[in-house]
């Protein structure tokens, strides 16, 4: 068996591991009860007439163990399309052997690729040890800037403002 992390672009044959892979991580950062997202959301945003993001899936001797679902922004300042790793996740048995990295170095080269001018993710404030984690790798930590949502329950109110 080969002994290194393989990474593949995914298919629509992908959708429930996609799915796994999502409910496993709200599940990790606490949020289970947010998830609404189904896999015929996922297969339309993924794989429909105009796709929204795309997804990766690293599989270490034949076997799934993380995904990174991402999506391009842009930046006025920079003039550039950015790279938006929306999610990350390694299954918690096999965490610490470089997957992670391994991942975000693949992500790193395609918004290299792409000719993109940034690439960019969020974190939750408790998760000390992927703070950490990013912060080894140079990634810089934008604390001046607060994430502001308004999700759709809320688009009429606040269109009624």
């Amino acid at each position: 068996m080969e002994n290194k992390l393989v990474i593949k672009e995914t298919t629509k044959a992908d959708i429930p591991l996609i799915f796994n892979f999502i409910k496993q991580l709200a599940e990790y950062e606490k949020l289970s009860s947010q998830v609404s997202a189904t896999e015929d959301l996922l297969e339309k945003s993924l794989f429909g007439n105009k796709p929204v993001c795309e997804c990766v899936i690293g599989y270490f001797q034949d076997k799934p163990v993380c995904f990174a679902l991402f999506f391009h922004n842009f930046s006025t300042f920079v003039g550039k399309p950015g790279l938006y790793l929306e999610d990350l996740f390694v299954l918690p048995s096999e965490r610490g052997k470089g997957f992670g990295k391994i991942m975000l170095k693949y992500l790193i080269n395609v918004a290299k690729e792409r000719n993109c001018g940034r690439f960019e993710w969020s974190v939750l404030n408790w998760n000390t040890s992927a703070i950490n984690f990013y912060k080894s790798l140079g990634a810089e930590l934008m604390d001046e800037w607060q994430i502001f949502r308004i999700t759709n329950d809320k688009f009429d109110s606040s269109l009624n403002l």
